[in-house]
Formats: structure tokens, sequence, C-alpha cells
């Protein structure tokens, strides 16, 4: 049992030992591109928008953040200000943790399989970090450009990947992750034929075949195959 005050709201918090619950599964594999254009682009056709809760809440924050500088230090007045700020962070945080576990719990709950991308944007090279081996700091991948780490920051990738794997183990589901470098926007995932894709193209045009498609869609389709491989 942990009791916990945030933003002056008291919460508790259980934890039980409960075995997997296996469900009835409307597909077998399901492939899952995550982004910042939208959170989740699926295979099935389905997409989740990035509901963006910091930017929303980006020229709030900055106000209140301003008024707890102009008061007193020590004042009731600072205080008071200093706890609605508290607040709209923590609305912002709620919005975002609501996203992310309707997203998961759908996305562990309907198939059988599931094809998730190394959870990572991919951006340009010469304005990101080099990316470490492991997968344990995403803040460590942001990339210089701080208009883009903020988006990135706000789309919550480390808790989405975080919930997806414990709720895929409670549903009975198998999470597939493919390779951080798997060119999954390369891929025609009609003919299997390989190209250079810039970030500023959404649609992919396969030189090869002429299949045309949305860049996530096309993604999560070859995430689906992936699996299969």
């Amino acid at each position: 049992m942990i009791i916990s005050k945030r933003a002056g709201n008291w919460y508790i918090s259980f934890k039980y030992d409960e075995g997997p619950t296996p469900t009835a599964k409307q597909g077998d594999i399901i492939g899952v591109d995550v982004g910042i254009n939208a959170l989740a682009t699926c295979s099935d056709g389905t997409t989740y928008a990035n509901v963006k809760a910091y930017k929303q809440a980006k020229k709030r924050l900055s106000r209140y953040q301003r008024r707890v500088k102009k008061k007193e230090l020590g004042s009731k007045n600072r205080a008071k200000a200093i706890k609605k700020l508290a607040r709209l962070h923590k609305k912002v945080a709620d919005i975002r943790a609501d996203a992310l576990h309707k997203l998961t719990t759908w996305a562990s709950f309907k198939p059988q399989h599931h094809s998730d991308r190394k959870l990572e944007c991919k951006w340009n090279a010469e304005k990101a970090v080099r990316p470490r081996d492991d997968d344990s700091s995403l803040a460590e991948r942001a990339p210089r450009d701080h208009k883009l780490a903020s988006a990135i920051a706000d789309c919550g990738f480390y808790e989405f990947k975080r919930q997806l794997s414990y709720k895929c183990e409670c549903y009975g589901s198998q999470l597939v992750i493919a390779p951080r470098f798997y060119p999954s926007s390369q891929i025609c995932s009609q003919c299997g034929h390989q190209q250079k894709m810039p970030l500023h193209k959404r649609t992919y045009e396969c030189s090869n075949c002429g299949f045309e498609a949305d860049r996530d869609f096309n993604a999560a389709i070859n995430l689906k195959n992936y699996v299969n491989q």
C-alpha cells in the first residue's frame, strides 16, 4: 500500500498479485508504429491521435510560473501560486496517461501478437544525439532541436512501452519489438523494395511497384510482416 500526495490531493494505491488473464482476441497480429503526428498508427488502419497535453497547456504553464516568481518567498500567496501550478502539471500528466492507457489497453487486448517499433522517433541525425546501444534512457536520445525534443517528450514513448509490456503479459498477448534500426519507413510493404524516405515526406511512393500509402501506415504493415519473418 502506498499513500501519496500530488498537487494538494491525497492518493492511496494497492498492489496485489494476480496471474495472467488471457482474453479472446479479434486478430492474430497487429503492427504498431509510434510517432509525433499520430501517437500510434496500426496495420489495421486504426490511428490514435497525439493529445499533445503539454503543448496545449504550455502558455498557461508559463503564465503560472511567472506568477510564482513574482510572489515573495515564504508568503502564502506564493504557496497558493505553487499549488495552482502543480495542479496544472498534474492535469497535463493525467491527460497524457489517460490517452496512453486507452491505447495500450486496446493494443494488448485485441490481437494475439504485436509488432512494435523500438520506441524512438526517427529524426534528422544532424540534430540528434547518437543513440545508446541500450534502451534505458530515451532522454539521452532527444534531439538537440528543443522544439522537437519537447514534442517527443510530450508523447510519453517510454511510458507507452512500459504499459504495453505489462498489459500484453496480463492479457496473454505476445509483444515483439523490432530492432532499433529496422527500416520500417523505407521498405515497401507490397514488394519489399527499400528506398530513402526523408522526414518531410508523409506519403510512401514506391519507385519499384508504384504503391502509395501514408508513410506511418506503410511502416505499421512492415512491422506486422516483421513478426512473420
